[in-house]
Parts: C-alpha cells; sequence; structure tokens
C-alpha cells in the first residue's frame, strides 16, 4: 500500500482548511455569469415570469418584452443586465425568441433558435483555442424554459419537435404557463400527460444530480414529481397581512383568496425559482459545459479533416483547426499591427503640417509685427525730423533777430557817442 494513499490527521493547524474561503473570495470578486432562455408562444407570460424570479422589472413599459416589441417573425434577442445581492454580482442574460410558434406555417421555426446555440457554442470554442485565453466569456446557453401552452389536451407538435431538436444542446425545463386557467385537478391530470408524451417521444428534459445528502436527494424526488412546473407570473405586489407579495388579482375574490406567486400551494413558482436560482444554477452551468459544450465540441473536432473542411456540412465550410487558429490570429495580429502603425504616420504626419502651419503663421505674424514696428518707427523719425527743421528754422529766425537787435543797438551806442562830441564842439 501507497504510504500517500493512506489518510493522516495533522496534528496542528496547517491553513489549507481556507482554501474553499479562497476560492470565495476570488469568485465573487471575478462575478458569476448565466444565459437563460425563454421560448414560448407570444402572450403566455415569459416576460412577467422573468420580472417574478429576480424581483425586478428586467421589463417595464419603458423598455416592454420582446414579444411587444419586435415583429411577429422567429428571431433571436438577448438583454443583458448586472444583478447584485449580498456583495455577489449575476451578469444575466435573458435570450427571448419573439414570434416562435405565432406563424401559420411554424416548419424550422427552432432553426435560429438552434442556430444561436450552436454560434455562442463555436464563439467560446474559438476562444479555448486563441493564444491569448484570459478574458472567456461564457455567453453558452444554460438553461431553455420552455412555456406550454395550459391546453389541458397535451403537447402540441410543435412542442415535441422543438423539445427534441434541442434536447441534446441545452438544459430544457418544460413549464406549464398562465397555470391559473387550469384547476388542481386539470394541471396534475395535464402533468402526468405532458410526462407520459415526453417519454414516448424519448425527450431528454433536465436530469436533476444525485447526491449524497438524504434531504437533497428527498427535496429532488419532490422536484421530480412536480415536473413540468406549473408556474404562475405577475408584476403587481399585493400586500397581505402586511407583507409584499407578488400575486394576481381576480374580480371574483379579493386579495386574501386570489393567487399568489410565491405560494407554493398556488403555483410551483418558488420551486422553479429555488431550483433555477439558488439550488442548480451552479448544476446547469456544469452540465452545459461538461455535457452539451463538450459533445458540440466534440463534433466539431472530429469533423476537421487534414484538409481543415468540416465534412458534417453540405457545404463544404472551413473549419479552423487550432494550428489554423493560431496563425490566423498571427495574420490578424501582424495586419492589426501594419494598420496601427499606417494610422500612427498618418497621424504624425499631420501633427507635424500642423506644426509646420503653426510656425508659418507665428513667422507671417512675427514679420507683419516687425513691418508694422517699423513703420511706426519710419513716421516718428520723420515727425521729429519735421520738428527738427521747425526748430531750427525758429533758431535761425531768432539768431537774425537777436543780430538786428544787436546791430541796432550797436547804431543806436554810436549816434550818441556822436551827439556828445558835437556838443563839445559848441
Amino acid at each position: 500500500m501507497d504510504p500517500m494513499d493512506s489518510q493522516r490527521n495533522l496534528e496542528g493547524y496547517v491553513g489549507f482548511a481556507n482554501l474553499p474561503n479562497q476560492v470565495y473570495r476570488k469568485s465573487v470578486k471575478r462575478g458569476f455569469e448565466f444565459t437563460l432562455m425563454v421560448v414560448g408562444e407570444s402572450g403566455l407570460g415569459k416576460s412577467t415570469l422573468i420580472n417574478s424570479l429576480f424581483l425586478t422589472d428586467l421589463y417595464s413599459k419603458d423598455y416592454p418584452g420582446p414579444s411587444q416589441r419586435i415583429k411577429k417573425t422567429v428571431q433571436v434577442e438577448q438583454s443583458k443586465v448586472l444583478v447584485k445581492e449580498g456583495g455577489v454580482q449575476l451578469t444575466l442574460t435573458i435570450v427571448d425568441t419573439p414570434g416562435f410558434g405565432d406563424a401559420v406555417d411554424n416548419s424550422n421555426c427552432w432553426q435560429p433558435v438552434i442556430n444561436y446555440i450552436d454560434s455562442k457554442c463555436e464563439d467560446f470554442l474559438n476562444a479555448e483555442s486563441r493564444v491569448n485565453r484570459r478574458s472567456m466569456p461564457d455567453n453558452r446557453v444554460h438553461c431553455c424554459l420552455y412555456f406550454i401552452a395550459p391546453s389541458g389536451h397535451g403537447l402540441k407538435p410543435l412542442d415535441i419537435e422543438f423539445m427534441k431538436r434541442l434536447h441534446d444542446k441545452v438544459n430544457v425545463i418544460p413549464l406549464i404557463a398562465k397555470a391559473d386557467t387550469l384547476t388542481p385537478e386539470e394541471c396534475q391530470l395535464f402533468k402526468k400527460q405532458i410526462m407520459k408524451e415526453i417519454q414516448e417521444h424519448k425527450i431528454k428534459i433536465y436530469e436533476f444530480p444525485d447526491t449524497e445528502d438524504a434531504d437533497d436527494n428527498k427535496l429532488i424526488r419532490k422536484i421530480k414529481e412536480k415536473m413540468p412546473l406549473a408556474v404562475v407570473g405577475s408584476n403587481v405586489v399585493i400586500e397581505v397581512n402586511g407583507k409584499k407579495v407578488r400575486g394576481r388579482q381576480y374580480p371574483w375574490g379579493v386579495a386574501e383568496e386570489g393567487i399568489f406567486v410565491e405560494n407554493g400551494e398556488h403555483c410551483d413558482f418558488t420551486v422553479l425559482r429555488n431550483m433555477l436560482i439558488r439550488t442548480h444554477m451552479q448544476d446547469l452551468k456544469d452540465v452545459t459545459n461538461n455535457v452539451h459544450y463538450e459533445n458540440y465540441r466534440s463534433r466539431k473536432l472530429a469533423a476537421v479533416t487534414c484538409n481543415g473542411v468540416d465534412t458534417s456540412k453540405s457545404k463544404g465550410q472551413l473549419t479552423r483547426s487550432p494550428l489554423a487558429q493560431m496563425e490566423e490570429e498571427r495574420r490578424e495580429h501582424v495586419m492589426k499591427m501594419k494598420k496601427m502603425e499606417a494610422e500612427m504616420e498618418q497621424v504624425f504626419e499631420m501633427k507635424v503640417k500642423e506644426k509646420k502651419q503653426k510656425l508659418r503663421d507665428s513667422e507671417a505674424e512675427l514679420e507683419r509685427r516687425h513691418e508694422q514696428m517699423k513703420r511706426n518707427l519710419e513716421a516718428q523719425y520723420k515727425e521729429l525730423e519735421e520738428k527738427k527743421r521747425v526748430h531750427e528754422d525758429e533758431k535761425a529766425n531768432w539768431e537774425a533777430q537777436q543780430r538786428i537787435l544787436e546791430q541796432q543797438k550797436l547804431d543806436a551806442s554810436k549816434t550818441m557817442e556822436k551827439n556828445k562830441k558835437k556838443g563839445k564842439i559848441f
């Protein structure tokens, strides 16, 4: 016996018992993703049930359900919402199929749904084959809620064909919509008829996993006995005995006698919410990854021949092997780098042209200011020269006048001397 296989009890605390806490903290920090698909005819309450499941108005008057916003053609529409509860954030993707089963001829109306599921698996497979796999968003459909009209007469051929087409691709959970239109006896008979037809046509719906816990197995058996789940959705909040609950009010009954969505005696809504969100969400993701996605991946890789041709497709469409995927990614990276280099060169040239233009404009502005200052200085110089000339003229006139005055004084003094001499003679 290998000594490493024997169980040993440690004498003291080591610390690896804290590993679950580390995984928990990392998971909470990263957040969780879940994709829920709802399929069924229009008017069966799909949008209302989604609002009731997550206790929020994902669809409202401002943002109505896809069945009210899109024309009655089978197409797939997804909407994402980030839901937070108790520090845990969930990226919830709701996939709706407006127009499903509403046409006169419903041949191949399930094909857009199949194409959507396969495309998400293809995206995840391509992401796994990339060199850089750090960011791999999981947009695969983890659960499909199929709404069955409450006819009371069993499954329609469309219901049978749709579930047979999709039971190998996604976790299918059948629901009886608007169960409040059936009496309890009619609902039980309808459930038995549906399960009988599902078994007859070998339709594989979601199988609940067996556990070692007796209480969990007991709960799972109760859920299996209630399949398919009969649900009622409501956007109306009714106050009963001081407690606000989602329910429905009818003309023949008061609030206390109405049907409450969250009451297990009235419908299986609580069972669906507990199973879908609180107990089996991770198992739905695990089954999607380990069963449905692995089957898809095996089919795709098995279909790739040495020439890279997918033999499962009649048109010979190419399916990329990992090496081809790596080579294509390398080419895309090189092309992206060349494009970025060309864009950077273009931006650099544009910046250089702008800088040169600014320098030319600055030079022209400096020359203009220089010429203006030069003209101003020349005008000031001319003005000073003119003032100087006027001053010199005035100075010359003043000097001339002074000389005349000096000459007059000199002449006057000479005359006086002459007169004095004449007076002495006489």
